[in-house]
């Protein structure tokens, strides 16, 4: 019998034969998709200057949104400098012109209207797209159509017949509608599609069979993200035989999303992440409990109710409990009671996915419930972060059996602690939702019962993976 190493390097000399194969035959990219049906563009085939103008090399600003914000400043300075010229035209002193035109405004006799629309259309497109960076259309749609309805309401305002240039003064306001609409039109179909294709070329990379599980995508994502050998995870290897990986394929049926519905999901995600991270580290929690194992549970009132968050130290390295509590959630109602069922409904990169959850009752108070929830895992100042908040989904509609509670805003933190790789810092910040009549005195009893049983099953869990050398 041809030993272990022999027959792998085989197989791998024969999928390396097949892949330059297929990519000698079928070098058409409409057509390249991963094993996890997300397009991707191939490399090899093409880089244009497009995809290149829409990434942001070490966190600056891509070229293509630099290039709008320069065109919102030159609207600026274009519709100043036109009013300049009318009443330069009009033959009053300069001086006394400014003055009525500023210090004595009047709609009915006064252009500095249309600047000054000019600049608070500078101002909130600079902030929010220059500054915030956020790649919505909504506020450009927003500033477009303010600027349009006082334009159009400045046309029959304005006393036309007491105009000594009106030439000058049509094309003023002319220009400010034609260039605000501009504006709205290079933003919708050049930036953002720009910056999304950048995006995945740049940040997802192509996806294929034989693309590692987790790859460095963190690189262009905020700075708030650590750059350490740390991104570079593989998760743990299972035993042979194992079906994880594969575990809960085929339970839902699987849509398929159009490319801007994913990237939403993602970029919800990412943006997830970071809101979590600052709320799990806000300074309004308070000490509600600690137990004999130094576990600790604080609450505060968060959006109008109470959360909660537990602190405990677990004898997990904190890569393997991610590995636990976000690659294997098929598994998890098997040390967790609390849970009838755990799937993954559908997986949008290595790094979200959505997941559906039910719980028991707790021991006839609370009721079953279900759960709808987008996932998101990153790695911020070497700490795994699984984020999570509620969602909706066509393959999990609402079940008559359950009512359907909501997760708020939460995620688990896996801290690593210096000097012993062997245990994390472990953080669980819970917010949710039950939905249903439930007085808030019950709530607030069960909620905290329930996440110190919750650790102390998963400590029970941890030590059957200790015992059983499946943690190394």
């Amino acid at each position: 019998m041809m030993p272990e190493y022999e027959i792998r390097n085989a197989a791998e000399a024969i999928l390396r034969s097949s892949s330059s194969h297929q990519q000698i035959q079928t070098p058409d990219i409409s057509h390249s998709h991963s094993i996890n049906t997300i397009p991707s563009i191939r490399t090899e085939y093409v880089i244009s200057e497009d995809l290149l103008g829409g990434q942001r090399i070490d966190g600056k600003m891509s070229s293509i949104r630099r290039f709008f914000c320069l065109f919102v400043t030159f609207d600026l300075a274009f519709t100043t400098l036109m009013w300049i010229i009318c009443i330069t035209l009009s033959g009053k002193d300069l001086t006394v012109a400014i003055e009525n035109q500023i210090i004595r405004y009047n709609i009915h006799s006064s252009l500095f209207d249309v600047v000054m629309v000019a600049l608070c259309r500078f101002l909130v497109l600079l902030l929010f797209y220059g500054f915030f960076y956020i790649n919505h259309w909504v506020i450009i749609s927003v500033s477009t159509f303010a600027t349009c309805a006082f334009l159009i309401t400045k046309v029959f305002f304005y006393t036309w017949t007491n105009s000594s240039q009106p030439v000058f003064e049509v094309l003023l306001i002319l220009t400010s509608f034609v260039i605000s609409w501009g504006e709205t039109w290079f933003f919708d179909f050049r930036v953002i599609p720009q910056e999304l294709n950048a995006q995945r070329l740049f940040v997802s990379g192509p996806e294929t069979e034989r693309t590692p599980l987790i790859r460095n995508y963190l690189q262009n994502l905020p700075s708030m993200y650590t750059e350490s050998v740390g991104n570079f995870y593989s998760p743990l290897g299972s035993p042979e035989g194992s079906l994880h990986g594969v575990e809960g394929l085929g339970r839902y049926p699987v849509i398929k999303l159009s490319q801007e519905k994913e990237e939403e999901y993602k970029s919800k995600g990412a943006e997830l992440l970071r809101d979590v991270w600052k709320l799990c580290n806000c300074t309004e929690w308070k000490l509600e409990k600690e137990t004999d194992n130094k576990d600790c549970l604080y609450s505060m009132n968060f959006c109008g109710r109470k959360i909660f968050k537990l602190s405990a130290i677990i004898d997990i390295p904190p890569r393997c409990l991610l590995e636990e509590l976000y690659y294997k959630v098929e598994s998890i109602p098997k040390w967790n009671p609390s849970l009838l069922e755990s799937h993954k409904v559908q997986s949008f990169d290595e790094y979200t996915d959505i997941s559906y959850q039910v719980s028991t009752d707790s021991g006839g108070v609370v009721a079953s419930r279900d759960f709808v929830t987008l996932r998101h895992w990153g790695i911020i100042d070497e700490t795994y972060v699984i984020a999570y908040d509620n969602t909706e989904h066509q393959s999990v509609p609402k079940n008559e059996k359950y009512i359907r509670g909501e997760n708020g805003i939460g995620c688990w933190i896996m801290k690593p602690i210096n000097g012993d790789p062997s245990k994390c810092h472990f953080l669980w910040v819970l917010n949710t939702n039950l939905k249903g009549w439930i007085p808030k005195v019950i709530l607030d009893t069960v909620l905290p019962k329930v996440m110190l049983d919750y650790i102390k099953d998963l400590r029970r869990h941890v030590t059957k993976l200790n015992e059983s050398g499946r943690i190394t």
